[in-house]
C-alpha cells in the first residue's frame, strides 16, 4: 500500500477530528429539527427517534451529480456495496453490518422493490438513475415490524423528486467522463449520462416525467492481458400524476420502465475460470403502482400499491431467462392521539412469482401494529409487532422495541437509544425452486438484532453519534454444492461511529468509522474495518468543492480457479469535486475526477476495477 496515501487518508480524518474539537464564536446555528420518517412512518425530530437513520438529502445529492446511486450510499457507515468501484455491468452485493444482500430491503417512494427471480429477491441499483431522486432514508438494523421479510439488516428507502409548483418546470443534466483502469492512462471519453424532466402543478392536479440513458464502455469484466471492452448501457423513463380532490383526498399514480443490457465475461470450458467471453446480460422492468390518500381528524388512511413484471436474459455457457412478477400492497392507518402518542395500524401483502422450469409462487399476508410515544421528560418508545404469514412457511411472530432518552442541553441535546428487534427472512423461489442449487426444504432465516449508542447534537453544527450492534443469525442459507441452512448460528456485532461539523455555513466536516465483525466463520467481501472522511467548502454562493476519502480494510474472498480463499489487501481511494452555478441558479456545471492517485486494488477477484477517471458534466433548470 502507498504510505502517501495512507498518510493522506489519515490526514483527512484528522482534520475532521480536530474540526470537531475546535471552538469558535463565528460558529452558525445549525438546524436541530432535522425530520426523519422511515423508522416510524411519522415525521419526527431526529432528537425524538431511537434508530440510526442516515438521511441522504437533495443537497448533499446536488453535490455528488456524476456518481451513481450506489456510489454515494456506498460513502455511509455500515454499508458496504461491493461492485460499485469495478466495471460498470458488475453485480452488486449489499453488505449492511454484517450480512447480505437478501437482508436489505429496497423502497421506492415508500413501496418496496425486488425481483424475485434473483437469487436474493433485491432490486438492482444499477437500474436507478441518482438525478431522479429527491432524498434517501436508510434505517440501519431489524425494521421488519414495520416492513416485513427481508428487512432483517437495513432498509433503504428512495424518494423520487416530486413536481414543482409552477405550471411547467423542466431539467436536463448531461455528464460526459472516462471509464479506465489503473493502467490506461488515454483519458478517452468513455461514459455517458442524460436525464432530462418536465414537470409541474396545474390547480389540483401535478405530473412528472423523465427519461434518463447511460452507455459506458472502455473496460473490460475480466482482468486480462488483451481486454476486450465490455459495454454497459441504460435508459429508464418514469411517469407520476397527482390529483388532489379535496382538502382530504388525493390520489397520485405511477408508471417506470427499466431497460438494462451489459457484456459480461465468464466461466468457459474447459478450465471454468474466468476470462474474456462474449456474453450477455439483459434486464427489463416495468411497474405500475397507485397510492390514494385520505386525511381526517388526527389521521390517515392510505394504501401503497404496485405491480412489477421483470424479465431477464443471460446469454452464456449456462444461458437462462428468467420472467417473473410481484404484486405489492400495503394499507394502513396513521392515528395521532395527540403529540404524544402516534399509532400505525396495516395489512402488507406480496405476492410472488418467477418462471423457471414451471411457474412458482409464493404469498404473505401480514397485519402489524406500531407505536410511538414521546414524553415531555426525554423519555421516547417506538415499538410494534407484525405476524408474518407466509404460504410456504405459517405464521412467524416478530417484534421490535425502541426506547430512547435525550437530555436538553444549552445549546442542543443528547441522546441514549437502544433496540431490540427480531426478524424473518423467508427463502427466495430461485433459492427454492431455481435452476442451479435449488432446495425446497430450506428453513427460514431469523435474526435477533441488538444495538444502543449515543448521539450528541448542538446548534453549532456539530453532531457525534455512536453504537454497538450484535446481531445473532438462525438458519444462515449459504451455498455449498446447493443451498442449505447453515447448522450453526452466526453471531455478528461491530461499531458504528459518526461525526459532522459545520463550524461556518460554508464549511463542512464528515466522517465515519465502522467496524465489523464475524465471531464465528467467514463472510466473503466484508471489511472488518471501514472509514469515509469528506470536506465541502462553498467559496461562494455559486461554487462548492469537495474532498472524499475512503479507507476499506481487508476482506476474505473466494478464487474460483483454485476454490481458495484469499485475503484482499485493503485500500484508499480520494475523489475530488467542484461545481460553479451560473444565470441565477439555472445553469450548473461540475466535473469530478475518481480514485484521484490511481489506486491499484481488487474489490471482486478476477475482476477488473477503476483508476483514475473524470468526468464533466452541466445540469440546467428552466
Amino acid at each position: 500500500m502507498n504510505k502517501r496515501k495512507h498518510a493522506f487518508g489519515v490526514l483527512c480524518l484528522g482534520i475532521s477530528m480536530v474540526g470537531l474539537a475546535q471552538q469558535t464564536n463565528d460558529l452558525t446555528i445549525e438546524e436541530l429539527d432535522e425530520i426523519v420518517i422511515s423508522d416510524s412512518r411519522f415525521e419526527l425530530k431526529r432528537e425524538h427517534s431511537g434508530k440510526t437513520v442516515i438521511k441522504i438529502s437533495r443537497q448533499e445529492i446536488e453535490n455528488n451529480q456524476g456518481r451513481n446511486i450506489a456510489e454515494l450510499i456506498n460513502t455511509k457507515s455500515g454499508i458496504e456495496i461491493n461492485g460499485s468501484r469495478s466495471v460498470e455491468g458488475q453485480n452488486l452485493g449489499y453488505y449492511v453490518r454484517g450480512g447480505n444482500t437478501r437482508q436489505v430491503l429496497i423502497l421506492v417512494d415508500g413501496i418496496a422493490v425486488n425481483d424475485p427471480s434473483l437469487v436474493s429477491n433485491e432490486f438492482d441499483l444499477r437500474l436507478f438513475d441518482l438525478n431522479t431522486v429527491e432524498s434517501i432514508e436508510i434505517i440501519k438494523g431489524a425494521a421488519s415490524t414495520l416492513y416485513g421479510n427481508a428487512a432483517a439488516t437495513a432498509v433503504i428507502n428512495i424518494t423520487t423528486r416530486k413536481a414543482s409548483a409552477n405550471k411547467v418546470a423542466g431539467n436536463f443534466m448531461s455528464v460526459l467522463g472516462t471509464n479506465q483502469s489503473q493502467e490506461d492512462d488515454s483519458y478517452n471519453i468513455s461514459s455517458f449520462t442524460n436525464n432530462v424532466s418536465v414537470n409541474g402543478t396545474a390547480n389540483k392536479f401535478n405530473y412528472l416525467a423523465s427519461f434518463g440513458n447511460r452507455f459506458v464502455d472502455g473496460l473490460s469484466a475480466a482482468k486480462s492481458e488483451n481486454p476486450e471492452e465490455d459495454t454497459f448501457s441504460r435508459f429508464n423513463t418514469n411517469l407520476k400524476l397527482g390529483y388532489k380532490f379535496s382538502e382530504k383526498f388525493n390520489f397520485s399514480a405511477f408508471t417506470s420502465y427499466y431497460k438494462l443490457n451489459t457484456d459480461i465475461d465468464g466461466f468457459p470450458a474447459p478450465a471454468y475460470v474466468l476470462a474474456d467471453t462474449e456474453d450477455e446480460y439483459h434486464s427489463e422492468q416495468t411497474r405500475v403502482g397507485i397510492s390514494p390518500k385520505y386525511t381526517y381528524n388526527n389521521g390517515s388512511i392510505q394504501v401503497n400499491a404496485a405491480f412489477s413484471k421483470i424479465k431477464r436474459e443471460t446469454i452464456s455457457e449456462f444461458s437462462s431467462t428468467n420472467e417473473a412478477e410481484s404484486f405489492v400492497i400495503d394499507a394502513f392507518n396513521k392515528y395521532s392521539f395527540d403529540e404524544t402518542f402516534y399509532t400505525i395500524v396495516g395489512v402488507n401483502f406480496t405476492e410472488y412469482k418467477s418462471l423457471f422450469l414451471e411457474e412458482q409462487s409464493y404469498t404473505n399476508t401480514d397485519p402489524y401494529l406500531n407505536a410511538v410515544y414521546v414524553s415531555e421528560f426525554g423519555l421516547n418508545i417506538n415499538a410494534g409487532a407484525r405476524l408474518n404469514n407466509h404460504s410456504e412457511y405459517g405464521s412467524h411472530f416478530v417484534y421490535n422495541f425502541n426506547p430512547s432518552y435525550s437530555v436538553a442541553l444549552n445549546q442542543g441535546y443528547l441522546k441514549a437509544f437502544g433496540s431490540y428487534a427480531t426478524s424473518f427472512i423467508a427463502p427466495n423461489l430461485s433459492q427454492l425452486f431455481g435452476y442451479y442449487g435449488a432446495n425446497p426444504d430450506l428453513e427460514p432465516e431469523e435474526n435477533l438484532t441488538m444495538e444502543g449508542g449515543l448521539e450528541f447534537n448542538t446548534e453549532n453544527g456539530l453532531r457525534l453519534n455512536a453504537l454497538y450492534f450484535n446481531r445473532n443469525e438462525e438458519n444462515t442459507i449459504i451455498y455449498t454444492t446447493g443451498y442449505e441452512n447453515a447448522s450453526t448460528d452466526a453471531n455478528i456485532h461491530g461499531v458504528e461511529v459518526e461525526a459532522e461539523f459545520k463550524p461556518f455555513k460554508t464549511l463542512t466536516f464528515t466522517s465515519n468509522y465502522t467496524f465489523t465483525e464475524l465471531k464465528e466463520g467467514t463472510r466473503l467481501r466484508l471489511p472488518k474495518h471501514k472509514i469515509n472522511a469528506g470536506i465541502g467548502y462553498n467559496f461562494s454562493e455559486n461554487s462548492f468543492a469537495s474532498l472524499n476519502y475512503q479507507f476499506v480494510g481487508s476482506r476474505v474472498d473466494t478464487d474460483f480457479s483454485t476454490y481458495q480463499n484469499v485475503d484482499l489487501d485493503s485500500f484508499s481511494l480520494i475523489d475530488l469535486y467542484f461545481s460553479h452555478t451560473l444565470l441565477e441558479n439555472r445553469l450548473k456545471v461540475f466535473a469530478g475526477v475518481t480514485n484521484l492517485f490511481n489506486e491499484d486494488y481488487t474489490e471482486v477477484i478476477g475482476y477488473t476495477t477503476k483508476g483514475r477517471n473524470v468526468n464533466l458534466g452541466l445540469n440546467i433548470n428552466l
